[in-house]
Order: structure tokens, then C-alpha cells, then sequence
């Protein structure tokens, strides 16, 4: 009864054994070594887990992005004319061609028509160089027949005039047959005299005369640019014949 009154005697702390202070007359035992720190692994050119499962992610849905891709392109290339590949050649090559034509067209425009025709005025030399009759000297470069006449049958008069060498049927050069006297077209068989009156075959009309005077310097001048027809009457024209 006596020990229920007395009162509780505070109990002493317990140290722990990690906290106690060594006894005296003891030692104290030296601290166990430490293992040694693991080396440190070389991680150049390699990837971490993570990475490689990245990785793997990637290449697992590569071959499902790749069918996406080709089918596509199949799209693309199974058109019923032409693939992309070929389409974009046809327009390369549309585009070379309308350069190229461009060009030509510039470069044509910067030089201008020369034609190498022969001229339409022209000397044929003095008078007096000329016997009477028909002289071709002139028929190749000029297109030309001199006839020198004692009498014309439209002036009257002796003197020169100018027969343009194209038949009046088609357009083809007559040729001069001196052993008959007259010009034969050798195509359809036209016939005219010297005078130049048509007689035979398919030409409609007399050949043409071409305008003649007389120069400054004393030639005789022809100018093909001026024309005169029998059949219009312009035969007497003054400058459709030379009087000499």
C-alpha cells in the first residue's frame, strides 16, 4: 500500500547503441572502409533507355507510315495519262519550246526583210548597142526582152520597147524562137509574135510591155515597176515605147 503512494521515479533514458558514449577504458573501433565507387560507364554513342524505346517506337511505326506513303504515291502514278514524273517533263519541255520560239521572234523582229530581188529601174546601156530584132541579154537577170522595130504597131514609129518575159497564161517564161519569129511558152504551148500579141494556145492576153525613156546620160532606162497592156489600150502610152 505504502509503494502506491510514492511517487513514480522517472525512468532513466536508454541510449541507444548508436548514440552511447563508449565506455570508459574501452577503445573506440575504427569505422568499417567504404566499397569502392563503382566506374563510370561510357555512354558516347549510345542511348539511354528511354531513347532506345523512342527508338523502337519509331521503327515500329515506320512500316506503318510506310504503306500510307507508297499507297500514296500509287495514287499518284496510277493516273490513266500521264504519272507526276512525266507530267512535270511535258511542262519543262512546253515551257523550253515557248522560250525558244520567243527568242526566235525577238531575234527576227531585230533584223529586218532583205529580198534579194532584182531592182526595178535599170540601164541597159546606149541605143546604138542594140541591132533590130529581139535581144535576150537581159532575159535571165531581168526578166526582160529589148525589141528594136522600124515600125510599131502601136506608134508607128521606129525605136525600143520592153517585153516582160512572163506568159500571161500561168505566169511561166516564154522562150524566143528566132527561126520562127515568134516567143513559144514551153509549158501549154501559148504562142505570141514579136510584137508580143498572143496568137496560139491558152494565153488570154498579149504579154506585157514595160515602161522605157531615155536617162540623162544617154542609156536607155527600164522600169519594170510600171506596166502597160494591149488590151487596155496603153500600148500608145509615150513612155511604152522609145522612139530612136
Amino acid at each position: 500500500m505504502a509503494d502506491e503512494n510514492k511517487p513514480e521515479q522517472p525512468s532513466a533514458p536508454v541510449a541507444s547503441a548508436a548514440t552511447a558514449t563508449p565506455a570508459a577504458g574501452h577503445a573506440a573501433k575504427p569505422a568499417a572502409p567504404r566499397p569502392p565507387a563503382a566506374p563510370i560507364p561510357d555512354l558516347a554513342g549510345k542511348t539511354t533507355t528511354a531513347a532506345s524505346q523512342g527508338g523502337a517506337a519509331a521503327k515500329a511505326a515506320a512500316p506503318a507510315a510506310a504503306p500510307a506513303k507508297a499507297a500514296a504515291r500509287a495514287a499518284d502514278d496510277a493516273s490513266p495519262l500521264l504519272n507526276r514524273r512525266q507530267w512535270m517533263g511535258l511542262a519543262w519541255g512546253a515551257f523550253s519550246a515557248a522560250s525558244a520560239a520567243a527568242l526566235a521572234a525577238t531575234g527576227r523582229f531585230m533584223f529586218p526583210n532583205v529580198l534579194n530581188e532584182p531592182p526595178q529601174q535599170f540601164k541597159i546601156g546606149l541605143p546604138s548597142e542594140y541591132g533590130m530584132g529581139v535581144d535576150e541579154r537581159f532575159k535571165d537577170k531581168y526578166g526582160i526582152w529589148i525589141i528594136r522595130t522600124p515600125d510599131d504597131i502601136a506608134q508607128h514609129a521606129s525605136g525600143f520597147y520592153i517585153l516582160i518575159s512572163t506568159c500571161t497564161h500561168l505566169g511561166r517564161t516564154p522562150n524566143y524562137l528566132s527561126a520562127e519569129s515568134k516567143f513559144k511558152c514551153p509549158c501549154h504551148g501559148s504562142g505570141f509574135r514579136l510584137t508580143g500579141i498572143n496568137f496560139e494556145g491558152p494565153a488570154p492576153r498579149p504579154l506585157e510591155r514595160a515602161r522605157v525613156v531615155l536617162a540623162d546620160d544617154g542609156q536607155i532606162l527600164v522600169d519594170k515597176g510600171k506596166h502597160y497592156q494591149y488590151e487596155l489600150g496603153q500600148w500608145i502610152d509615150p513612155e511604152a515605147f522609145l522612139k530612136a
